[in-house]
C-alpha cells in the first residue's frame, strides 16, 4: 500500500490529501533552476525558498526527494518548502542523478556536492549555513541518512570543485527511509539491485557500504524518524532497527511509528500535520537554539 492507496482513500472521501502543487505566496521568494553541478551534458540543479522579510540569516532545511532512486523530482517537496519558508527557515530542494543516469554512489556524491554548494553560496540567499538539517522521504531519506552519517567518506565525494569544509549537518529527518541493505528486504528488491548495479550475491560489500547503519556512531546528527506500520515498500523493521542502533550508540533521536499508515503517508493532511508538529519542535531544539 502506497500513494495509490492514499489516493483511493481520498476518492472515497476517507482522507484529505496535501495540495502537491501549491502556489508560492507573495511573502516567499523563489529561486529556481540553480545549477550546482554539471556532469557531461546533465545539469544538476536546486531550488531555494526564503521569506521576503528575512532580517537575518536563517537555519537551512535541505529536502531530498524520493522515488526509489529511479524517479521523482525536486518539486515533489514544494508543500514542505513553502510551509517551512513561511515559518522563517530558508529551504532548498535538490535534484540528483537517478539510476538511468548513473548507479550508486553517484546520487550520494551529488547530494554531498549540493550541500557543499549551499555552504559556499548559501549566505547569498539568507542562509545560516552553520545550522543545516537534511529532510528526505523514502530513497531521499536513505540519501539524507547516508550523507548525514557517512558523508565524509572518500567513496561519497567526487571532488566537485567546491572548496568547502566538511558539511556540519545538525539534524536529519527520516521519513520512511531504508537503512540496512544487508537485510532480506533489500537483497530481494529489484530497486535496490538496480541502484547498486549488483545483486547481493555479486557484491555483498557494496550493500553494506550503501547502508546508513554502517556509519552510525555517537557523533552522527540527531535523527527524527517517521514510519508507517503497513508500509509495503520499506518495511517498518528498517526504522525499528534504526531506532535501536541510534539508542545503542547514544544518539539523540525520536521515533514516531504510525500504526496503520502506508508508504508516502505524509501525503495525507492528517499525517503531514502530525509530522510537521514534531519537525517544528525538533528543529527548534537542534537548529534554532
Amino acid at each position: 500500500m502506497n500513494e495509490t492507496f492514499l489516493k483511493i482513500s481520498y476518492a472515497l472521501g476517507f482522507l484529505d490529501l496535501v495540495d502537491t502543487e501549491p502556489s508560492v505566496p507573495e511573502g516567499i521568494q523563489e529561486f529556481k533552476n540553480i545549477e550546482y553541478k554539471k556532469v557531461d551534458s546533465l545539469s544538476l540543479q536546486l531550488d531555494i525558498y526564503k521569506p521576503r522579510d528575512l532580517k537575518s540569516p536563517a537555519p537551512v532545511l535541505i529536502f531530498i526527494h524520493g522515488g526509489a532512486w529511479r524517479s521523482g523530482q525536486r518539486s515533489d517537496y514544494l508543500p514542505y518548502l513553502i510551509d517551512y519558508a513561511n515559518k522563517g527557515y530558508v529551504t532548498a530542494t535538490i535534484s540528483y542523478r537517478l539510476v538511468k543516469d548513473a548507479p550508486y554512489p553517484a546520487a550520494v556524491q551529488d547530494v554531498n556536492c549540493a550541500i557543499r554548494w549551499i555552504m559556499k553560496h548559501g549566505s547569498d540567499y539568507g542562509m545560516d549555513v552553520t545550522k543545516m538539517a537534511l529532510v528526505g522521504g523514502s530513497a531521499g531519506a536513505h540519501l539524507a541518512l547516508l550523507v548525514g552519517y557517512g558523508g565524509d567518506m572518500e567513496l561519497f565525494s567526487d571532488h566537485c570543485s567546491l572548496d568547502s569544509a566538511s558539511a556540519d549537518i545538525k539534524a536529519i529527518v527520516d521519513l520512511y527511509g531504508p537503512t540496512d541493505f544487508t537485510t532480506s528486504y533489500a537483497r530481494e528488491s529489484y530497486q535496490v539491485k538496480d541502484f547498486l548495479n549488483a545483486s547481493f550475491e555479486e557484491n555483498p560489500d557494496i550493500y553494506k557500504a550503501a547502508s546508513p547503519r554502517t556509519y552510525i556512531s555517537p557523533d552522527v546528527p540527531p535523527t527524527l524518524i517517521f514510519q508507517g506500520t503497513i508500509d509495503g515498500l520499506v518495511p517498518v523493521s528498517q526504522s525499528d532497527s534504526l531506532a535501536v542502533w541510534l539508542s545503542n550508540a547514544g544518539v539523540p533521536h525520536e521515533y514516531h511509528r504510525l500504526k496503520g499508515w502506508p508508504h508516502t503517508m505524509d501525503l495525507a493532511v492528517k499525517v503531514n500535520e502530525y509530522c510537521q508538529y514534531y519537525m517544528d519542535r525538533f528543529f527548534e531544539k537542534y537548529l534554532v537554539h
